[in-house]
């Protein structure tokens, strides 16, 4: 019995030391060769006399067996008795299976190493890093354009913590992103939501946190549950930015709640809807914010011009040679996007300006050349009532109508053509337009017809949300097919503005001839990677997005300077300062559908020649219609 028992400790204590890895195997085998060693060795020296003896006796048989049981191809040539030869042919058999068994003990060790390194779970070393937390489609957007934010920095680093295989998430980015610049980008396989895990990207040397929401019907909870553990965690420095978006405008108070004092979070349903109705009636929009918002071309900067402070913003519109004013940020942190024409700029208030980069934004050394004979005035045009169709109804289209409504004169129309009626959007309460009805199965042509589309200015297309993002793209692709060929057929009486999932769609979309495609996700993409980098243009955005105060408008030309005149874009400045407004490009309607800028010039070159026709556009900063100019 109690023989029994010992022998089941023994098991118990060598399993545990098994289980202590590649080092433990590695160790037992290491002790079966020195005990093999030291018998064959003693049973030499005591059964022979001058084998022992001819090959330096204990300690010389020794090293006889080690180099026996290591590599079992030095017995060739050996000479001795039966009992000595037949001791080294037992200890090179044991050789052959010590060091098989190490080879396969090393290989599945170094098998295992190489797995945890697939896992990415080793921690990261690095400072001023940006962390990305979360994976979807959204991730090749923002890694695109940090990689382009950080072209002028020596080494940058992004690091992207998702609960995803880490080659499988390297592969990806590679294939969707090809070029990386100067930029590594490190990927790490974890639960943001789990605190070890998130320990894995080094948050405390970070220079910025994203939050992106998951793919999924939760995916705001998980925002707002990766933001809690990121304000409780107790930080060891500075805090590092945090941006993250929520997709339901319901959640939004309680990831700013979650997220705590200094963290940004948006509202991308919000954004979205705004951004769909400022477009809806001036198209071209959409291409204007992408290129604000990206890396890519022209953004905004803010920046101190002391040999501007005591001038106005007014005379400050042609103070620069290259780049375009849009705004003033006060000392006190207030922003004033294209604020009256008297202001005064005091010290410490910056510029908000528009620029392809910072270092590229230069003062004039003599004022531009305005070409007065070529400057109009806006004709008086009388009001007209909007009648807009929405086609289609998804989560968002309650807070579209209210939104649409805050932008038309009273006594407009708004009709939502449907396959199901949108109890909550027709009782939304509206002040200036008339809301209806119409039974309509958006990818049916018949059904289409039935809607008398001649009659309406405006047409929105909304995604469908009960499909997933790529069937709903597809049906919207449908749906602007019929509609672009109706539109043909009758003379081309209204404009079509529709909603797309993927921008990768858009392109694909193009050959429908819409005016404009708003692509929410990749707005809210851009838009966070922007605050990411400078959190302090959070306030420029809102207030952009804001239907009080001033927008961008895409307004005709021929308000500003006459059709065909030879003038130059400084002469258009001058012309929209004299109603107020700040002009920072234009868009030739000749170039509508080429991409990628289709047709949007920003910031372009104050004394190149410029003609502008009746059919193209100036891009404006302006307060809305109702409001009158701010001079």
């Amino acid at each position: 019995m109690k023989h029994g028992r010992l022998r089941t400790r023994f098991r118990y204590w060598f399993d545990g030391t098994m289980d202590r890895g590649t080092p433990a195997l590695i160790s037992w085998l290491a002790l079966a060769s020195v005990l093999l060693i030291v018998a064959a060795s003693t049973l030499v020296v005591v059964f022979t006399d001058t084998d022992a003896e001819d090959n330096g006796g204990w300690p010389g048989v020794a090293w006889m067996s080690l180099l026996r049981t290591l590599d079992p191809g030095t017995m060739g040539g050996d000479t001795g008795g039966p009992v000595f030869l037949g001791l080294m042919l037992a200890v090179t058999i044991g050789g052959i299976f010590i060091v098989s068994a190490l080879i396969g003990v090393l290989t599945t060790g170094l098998n295992q190493k190489i797995q945890e390194l697939r896992k990415g779970r080793s921690r990261l070393m690095e400072r001023d890093h940006t962390i990305v937390l979360g994976w979807s489609d959204q991730v090749f957007t923002v890694i695109a354009e940090l990689v382009e934010a950080n072209q002028s920095e020596r080494r940058s680093c992004v690091v992207v913590l998702a609960d995803r295989d880490k080659v499988a998430m390297e592969d990806a980015i590679r294939t969707r992103v090809p070029d990386m610049g100067r930029t590594r980008v490190v990927c790490r396989s974890g639960n943001p939501l789990i605190r070890a895990d998130l320990e894995l990207v080094s948050p405390d040397t970070a220079k910025s946190v994203m939050v992106l929401p998951p793919v999924g019907d939760d995916r705001d909870v998980d925002v707002i549950k990766v933001l809690l553990l990121l304000n409780s965690r107790t930080w060891q420095g500075p805090r590092p930015h945090i941006v993250a978006a929520v997709h339901d405008s319901d959640n939004l108070a309680a990831a700013r709640l979650a997220a705590g004092d200094g963290a940004l979070v948006i509202d991308a349903e919000d954004i979205a809807v705004r951004l769909m109705a400022q477009a809806h009636r001036q198209t071209g929009l959409s291409g204007v914010f992408d290129e604000l918002l990206s890396f890519v071309g022209n953004e905004f900067y803010l920046r101190e011009e002391p040999a501007l402070v005591g001038t106005t913003y007014g005379a400050a519109l042609h103070a620069f040679e290259t780049g375009a004013p849009a705004g003033l940020r006060g000392s006190d942190g207030r922003v004033l996007v294209n604020p009256a024409m008297d202001t005064v700029i005091r010290p410490g208030d910056q510029l908000l300006v528009i620029a392809e980069d910072d270092l590229l934004i230069r003062t004039a050394r003599t004022p531009p050349r305005i070409v007065e004979a070529a400057i109009t005035s806006a004709p008086a045009r009388t009001p007209r009532l909007d009648r807009t169709l929405l086609i289609g109804e998804n989560s968002r289209t309650t807070k579209l109508v209210t939104l649409l409504d805050s932008f038309v004169r009273p006594g407009s129309t708004l009709d939502i053509a449907a396959p199901r009626r949108p109890d909550a959007a027709l009782a939304q309460p509206v002040a200036h337009l008339t809301v209806g009805f119409k039974h309509c199965e958006p990818t049916r042509r018949a059904s289409l017809e039935a809607l008398d589309l001649g009659g309406y200015q405006h047409i929105v297309v909304l995604s469908d949300d009960t499909f997933a993002p790529g069937p709903a793209d597809d049906r919207t692709l449908v749906t602007l097919l019929h509609l672009r060929d109706i539109e043909e057929r009758l003379g081309d009486p209204y404009s079509i503005v529709t909603e797309m999932n993927d921008d990768a769609n858009r392109e694909v979309a193009q050959v429908t001839k819409a005016d404009d495609f708003i692509v929410s996700t990749k707005v809210i993409s851009l838009l966070l990677t922007q605050l990411t980098e400078n959190r302090e243009l959070y306030d420029v955005f809102i207030d952009l997005f804001d239907p009080e105060g001033s927008e961008i408008y895409l307004k005709p030309a021929t308000d500003y300077i006459v059709p065909g005149a030879g003038a130059n874009f400084a002469t258009v400045v001058e012309a929209a300062r004299r109603e107020g407004e700040t002009a920072i490009g234009y868009r030739l309607a000749r170039h509508g559908e080429t991409p990628p800028g289709y047709g949007v010039f920003l910031n372009p070159s104050k004394d190149t020649p410029l003609t502008l026709g009746p059919q193209d556009a100036v891009v404006v900063l302006a307060e809305g219609e109702g409001h009158g100019p701010r001079r």
